[in-house]
């Protein structure tokens, strides 16, 4: 057998530039780039491997470790699970700074691969800088608060170790019924540690995605629940997105006449004026899917994780309602104690619709006048009563709904805006609304953007953030100056957390520690928003900034900001929204728990209103 001498990190470099993903005949590279912070643990390790053979593996240095993680999977989202990214970091808390993003990455069910340094697996000193010791486990690192996140962790701690765990690493990242997170903790001695590799581990591998198709039973059993309901809807998720199964949705619901409402991960997977589409579903969903969800007969779940969110925390459908889910996961397919239809979304729906063989549930006519009302209330949202005014939150939706076509994408991920965007925006493609709901992390946008930017270059991508968001996480600003990507920040600057702020008031809390105010000398906050100037802060760290005062300036800043070539920040004082112009009201019920006992008058109310919803809430079994 003939072998090869290098280290194990120029191996691993190596290995994956030779990994690619297949499907429907499309070939991507599986590992496209490695994002890197550098420092001990890794700088003589992978840092060394990747100056050695420059041209195998494109590199994008990152600036915070949670952050480079936010931007693999802004990629791997964008590239359909098709492509995706590695991060390498330091041992110690360069490693540890990505569990918020490996978190993230495994409840999306989006891939990307983490290379954390470890510590010494000779243990020539013990302990070394930023070792974590455990007088009863002497084999555990940081890196292992990475297992729980992770759908396959490894460490690789001899170099021949790595064949089996790469090969493994891999098929998971590949295989959309298991890709998540995937670490490989990679201790620093075993990084530079030469060994003699067989040259076939370096050959290219090509992973195919499977398309698994329907079991004959499960399939049968679904079209009789199909045919058998009278006031079925159709809950779309991100799996829809996944499997490229938009068109094989819209032919399934064209012709057996149902609604479609959307999950968050979901949304835009029908264009919003197609007569099948009824919005966004759950608490933050339209009045016209909330109507239809309570009067459901059978619930079609496809490509849905099903979280509290979309259910209303359990109180949204009828407790007489049956589920069928299909999903490429069984995990997912039997929620909801559903008929599990476990297969690709696209296979399983054009299996569903020839099945059916032209039968028709529902006339779109049944809630055409719904959706014709819940348009006008958007209007009214977006509506923009004296151009001199100070936008709301609502009115820079509206503006931006004006200025993009279906070539824009938007990204957010926490705070008010998820709540807005899934009520209000009007997708125009199945890839333009990308809000990460599944961990609804702050600090999320502004890489996933550089990450979208990466795997869709030419089109306008848009990150929105809050103030408090933008203060999370705003470092990859730097990164999109070195790339010279022309990302497009829209931030929202209303001074305070004003989506847990609006919760703290409607549990009893008060709003107390939600604004940026000076904290006075009995504890609270009180006077003027503090003197924060984020605009000047995006300005320090590279990018191009324009400061609307009024709706009539913010839409020129809006279209100066989309023709930029360069990274450009919108900084937009929002005002609180008044009676002629905000977002409707929640749709449907969350539960956050309230205070069950309290002498504040505020929580008392609150758990009365709390202890009336939570009736309601039902166990599908």
């Amino acid at each position: 057998m003939s072998t090869v001498r290098l280290t194990t990190a120029q191996a691993l470099v190596r290995f994956l530039a030779a990994q690619y993903a297949e499907r429907d005949g499309e070939r991507h590279r599986l590992i496209a780039a490695t994002w890197g912070i550098f420092g001990h643990g890794n700088v003589a390790g992978i840092g060394q491997a990747l100056v050695e053979d420059p041209g195998a593996m494109p590199f994008h240095q990152g600036r915070n470790e949670q952050a480079m993680v936010h931007a693999a999977v802004g990629y791997a989202r964008q590239s359909r699970r098709l492509s995706a990214h590695a991060v390498t970091t330091s041992i110690g808390p360069g490693a540890t700074n990505l569990v918020t993003g490996a978190a993230l990455a495994t409840i999306n069910r989006l891939p990307v691969l983490l290379l954390p340094g470890d510590t010494f697996a000779t243990r020539p000193a013990d302990p070394v800088l930023q070792q974590l010791q455990l007088p009863s486990a002497g084999d555990v690192s940081v890196n292992d608060c990475l297992r729980p996140v992770s759908v396959y962790f490894d460490r690789v701690a001899r170099p021949e170790a790595l064949v089996p765990a790469a090969l493994e690493a891999v098929r998971t990242l590949a295989d959309p019924a298991a890709t998540g997170a995937v670490t490989l903790a990679l201790p620093q001695d075993v990084q530079a540690e030469a060994y003699d590799w067989p040259e076939e581990f370096f050959a290219e591998r090509t992973w195919r995605v499977r398309r698994p198709r329907p079991d004959a039973a499960e399939l049968d059993a679904a079209v009789r629940a199909v045919r058998a309901a009278e006031r079925p809807l159709v809950v779309a998720g991100g799996g829809v997105k996944y499997s490229g199964a938009e068109e094989a949705l819209r032919a399934f619901a064209e012709r057996a006449g149902l609604p479609v409402a959307t999950t968050q991960a979901g949304k835009g997977v029908l264009p919003y004026d197609h007569p099948c589409d009824v919005g966004g579903v759950g608490h933050t969903g339209t009045e016209t899917a909330a109507a239809l969800a309570r009067t459901a007969d059978l619930v079609i779940g496809v490509g849905t994780r099903y979280t509290d969110f979309t259910t209303a925390s359990g109180t949204l459908f009828p407790g007489d309602a049956r589920f069928l889910n299909l999903n490429v996961t069984g995990f997912d397919a039997h929620k909801q104690a559903a008929l599990p239809l476990v297969a690709d979304a696209r296979e399983g729906l054009t299996a569903l619709t020839d099945a059916l063989d032209g039968h028709r549930s529902r006339d779109p006519e049944e809630w055409a006048a719904a959706k014709r009302d819940w348009q006008r209330r958007v209007d009214t949202a977006y509506a923009v009563p004296a151009e001199d005014a100070r936008p709301t939150q609502t009115q820079v939706l509206g503006a931006l709904d004006t200025l993009v076509d279906a070539s824009d994408i938007l990204i957010n991920a926490a705070g008010s805006l998820p709540g807005d965007l899934h009520r209000l925006w009007r997708p125009r493609s199945a890839d333009q609304y990308h809000i990460e709901y599944g961990y609804s992390c702050m600090g999320y946008e502004i890489p996933a953007a550089i990450g979208v930017l990466l795997a869709a270059p030419g089109r306008p991508v848009w990150a929105l953030v809050g103030d408090g968001t933008y203060l999370m996480n705003p470092t990859e600003i730097v990164t999109a100056v070195q790339e010279r990507l022309p990302l497009r920040l829209v931030v929202l600057q209303n001074h305070g957390y004003a989506s847990i702020g609006g919760l703290s008031e409607a549990v009893g809390a008060e709003r107390y520690g939600t604004d940026y105010r000076y904290r006075d000398a009995d504890g609270g906050f009180t006077g003027p928003p503090l003197p924060v100037d984020l605009g000047a802060n995006a300005a320090s760290l590279g990018m191009r900034v324009l400061r609307p005062r009024t709706v009539r300036d913010l839409r020129e800043a809006l279209k100066e900001a989309r023709a930029a070539t360069v990274p450009t920040c919108v900084y937009v004082e929002t005002e609180t929204p008044d009676t002629v112009s905000g977002p409707p009201p929640a749709a449907a019920w969350w539960d956050v728990p309230v205070a069950e006992t309290s002498t504040r008058p505020s929580a008392v109310k609150a758990r009365e209103e709390y202890d009336r919803h939570v009736t309601a809430r039902r166990r599908h079994l």
